[in-house]
């Protein structure tokens, strides 16, 4: 493959979201992308996600916004709701892509991920699943890969998109911590109920709990549960143990109880945050996405931070002469921005762990304005 220079070449590890909008936004601009990823073909983790108004914004740039809105269920607007039932206010979120459009979309993961997917495939994107890197080299003015094929690939950028435990960050030298905020984090999908027509969250004794719709029939519901030590529970403790966690609340919630025990699947994950220090990038290979910044999902925008991150990328680079110089450039334009919202996400999470609710309530209004700002 030639250098930077001529063509130009790229591996990215990881096909998710960073990894996918990062592909289709440098393919766009007549990079030769090449995705190594892990997992099977269409396999995905999670239920839904939410893309609020910074990732529909970029990707109204790409021009898949209109697709998400089509397949997603759009809203506008969280409701607060206090311990006792009562609601405490809304928060309305900031429209980025029109008046007439909505703030945020909840999707459901493998639809998004099939959005994107085809986007990549149809831009030249070549995806090799069942695959990763295992070592990484710079060598001049291009990265030599191995991959887990046995094969080799000499680039002109290699970028790490492959999550909050990024082997690709190990291979670039390039080391963070994993801190664990004393939470675990309940999804389930179930039917949507007819008066959820934008988020809800409930605040509880001890937990929190919301609801996004994601189509015109699902939705999922979300469970913050404090206090507790990371573990792992069997799958089949799962839907009784959240139907049980979910006895404490009043209200509407008494109304998504039931709906848990029909769910095709409930995941229980740790909520842990990383933030990389320093740089971002070992000569040609650089991370992006939960690889360099990971934040608490109480934001609900580690997914807009991904995908801003793949488009600015390739902003970056086709600014700048060399791969090195668009890197350097792409780490000084997303650190203050990442590391804001990071930190906000841990600070509401402690908020919700002092039972500090309408605080962190006021948090999380000011912190969707802020990543209002341009990318």
């Amino acid at each position: 493959m030639d250098s930077y220079r001529g063509v130009r070449t790229a591996l990215i590890v990881g096909a998710g979201l960073a990894g996918l909008t990062a592909a289709i936004a440098l393919a766009r601009r007549e990079w030769q992308v090449e995705i190594a990823e892990v997992r099977p073909s269409k396999a995905t983790s999670g239920w839904g996600l939410c893309l609020t108004g910074p990732a529909l914004r970029a990707l109204d740039e790409l021009g898949l916004a209109e697709a998400c809105l089509a397949e997603g269920y759009g809203v506008s607007v969280i409701t607060h709701v206090d311990v006792e039932g009562e609601p405490a206010g809304e928060v309305r979120l900031p429209r980025l892509i029109g008046a007439q459009r909505p703030a945020m979309v909840g999707i459901a993961r493998p639809v998004l991920h099939r959005i994107l997917h085809a986007e990549a495939e149809r831009c030249g994107v070549a995806v090799r699943h069942g695959m990763t890197v295992t070592a990484v080299d710079q060598e001049g003015e291009l990265v030599r890969v191995q991959l887990s094929d046995g094969t080799d690939r000499q680039v002109a950028l290699v970028a790490g998109a492959d999550g909050i435990r990024s082997p690709a960050r190990s291979l670039l030298g390039l080391e963070t911590s994993l801190d664990y905020h004393g939470q675990m984090v309940w999804r389930a999908l179930v039917p949507r109920p007819l008066w959820a027509t934008g988020i809800h969250q409930f605040a509880g004794k001890a937990d929190t709990v919301g609801l996004v719709p994601i189509s015109g029939s699902q939705a999922y519901v979300f469970l913050t549960e404090s206090g507790v030590a990371r573990s792992v529970l069997p799958d089949a403790e799962l839907a009784p143990r959240l139907q049980q966690l979910l006895e404490d609340f009043p209200g509407r919630v008494a109304e998504i109880r039931p709906l848990v025990s029909v769910s095709e699947s409930v995941v229980r994950r740790p909520v842990r945050t990383s933030f990389l220090e320093g740089a971002w990038n070992r000569g040609n290979g650089v991370v992006i996405g939960d690889a360099a910044h990971a934040p608490a999902p109480q934001m609900a925008s580690g997914a807009a931070l991904a995908i801003e991150d793949g488009l600015v990328l390739a902003q970056e680079l086709g600014r700048h002469a060399s791969v090195g110089a668009g890197l350097e450039a792409f780490a000084v334009r997303r650190m203050p921005r990442c590391r804001t919202l990071v930190e906000t996400s841990v600070a509401i999470a402690d908020l919700e762990q002092a039972q500090r609710h309408h605080e962190a309530h006021r948090l999380v209004d000011a912190c969707h304005w802020l990543m209002a700002e341009p990318a």
